[in-house]
């Protein structure tokens, strides 16, 4: 396999994001994202840097896959859940270990910032291929249903 550099996402990283953000909501769930809503969601993770952050996985100068980091307090543990969300890697790039090296890198700075208790993700229930991933890496199933208000 060749090099894959993962590093925190730039300004310059918007459009690949969008792109990647696009591509997940039609493979995953059959949805098409408003553009213009996504590129705006899409900067203002990048830009508020309180809100989360995304990590992007590059390989002879292309991106190749990227997650986003957001943050939920945990008042019960005084510390932070990080949940990782918008998981993407192309399908060429599939089956090479990308994603396993974003998570590792995710597992490493919640590690340097000492005040992380867990990670967390929701996946599409019948995506049994991301899930396999997931317990691949040490993730398990918890008890909690997931509920929203709207949609």
């Amino acid at each position: 396999m060749k090099e894959v550099t993962l590093r925190q996402a730039k300004a310059e990283d918007l459009d690949a994001l969008v792109s990647f953000n696009q591509a997940m909501a039609q493979e995953t769930e059959g949805k098409r994202l408003d553009p213009t809503t996504l590129r705006q969601g899409v900067n203002g993770l990048l830009t508020h840097p309180e809100y989360g952050f995304y990590l992007v996985a590059e390989q002879e100068g292309e991106i190749r896959g990227s997650l986003a980091v957001t943050f939920e307090w945990s008042d019960w543990r005084n510390a932070l859940f990080w949940w990782i969300q918008s998981v993407y890697v192309s399908p060429s790039a599939r089956r090479q270990g990308i994603y396993a090296g974003l998570y590792n890198r995710v597992q490493l700075l919640a590690k340097e910032q000492g005040n992380v208790c867990g990670f967390r993700l929701y996946v599409e229930k019948d995506n049994e291929v991301a899930q396999q991933t997931y317990k691949n890496l040490g993730m398990q199933e918890c008890q909690y249903y997931m509920y929203q208000s709207k949609d």
